[in-house]
């Protein structure tokens, strides 16, 4: 048997439906307008320097870094993790820095020089620090490998440059390659297998120092 209550229920789900139909039906015609076309994509060309060539792309301007280097480009070397900028797997080398590939768009790097881990060397010649990875198994299952070895090289960099850290001791005093210095410049880079100590010794060796 319907109760009253089954009866006010409905009568205000149908209030509801038919105030927002008529909601619906008031819209002025530019802003239904302004709907549809939200839902087309914008495309701007965006010219980049990446691994030493220059490429040209058209690309829906919410294209991140990461997404036009792997769907557009096809260097998958750089990995997607978390597509949140905690895991440092998409790292690149943009104009001399490392950055979260994934957390920039790429119409922001127009006519930037774009280095991927495919750029840095490919087997027969690989780069000292691929070498040392190799050689100091700073690696287990590969996934975050290409953003820890892009990072590596740029850290370096950061440190030769005299770029100070949270850990630098003397900010007058020339920059020493510590493992301090190095576990904090590379922690935003995180390795789930856990092999953190041997991609030290592999920095280590390649800034010249014993292991």
């Amino acid at each position: 048997m319907t109760s009253p209550r089954d009866f006010e229920l409905n009568r205000r789900e149908l209030v509801v439906g038919a105030t927002a139909a008529g909601a619906l039906t008031t819209l002025p015609k530019g802003a239904q307008a302004e709907q549809a076309s939200m839902d087309q994509p914008v495309l701007a060309k965006v010219g980049l320097t990446v691994n030493g060539q220059r490429r040209e792309l058209e690309l829906d301007t919410r294209t991140s870094l990461l997404d036009a280097a792997r769907e557009h480009l096809h260097l998958t070397g750089s990995k997607k993790g978390c597509d949140h900028g905690q895991c440092g797997a998409c790292t690149m080398i943009v104009d001399g820095r490392r950055i979260n590939a994934c957390l920039t768009l790429a119409v922001m790097h127009q006519d930037s020089e774009i280095v991927t881990i495919e750029g840095l060397g490919q087997p027969g010649n690989l780069h000292p620090m691929q070498a040392a990875f190799v050689e100091h198994d700073g690696y287990q299952c590969g996934y975050c490998t290409p953003g820890q070895i892009c990072s590596g090289v740029a850290v370096l960099a950061e440190i030769k440059a005299g770029i100070p850290s949270h850990v630098t001791a003397d900010l007058n005093g020339p920059m020493q390659v510590t493992e301090a210095e190095i576990r904090e410049r590379m922690s935003g880079n995180i390795c789930r297998c856990g092999a953190y100590s041997n991609i030290v010794e592999a920095m280590t060796e390649v800034a010249g120092r014993p292991a």
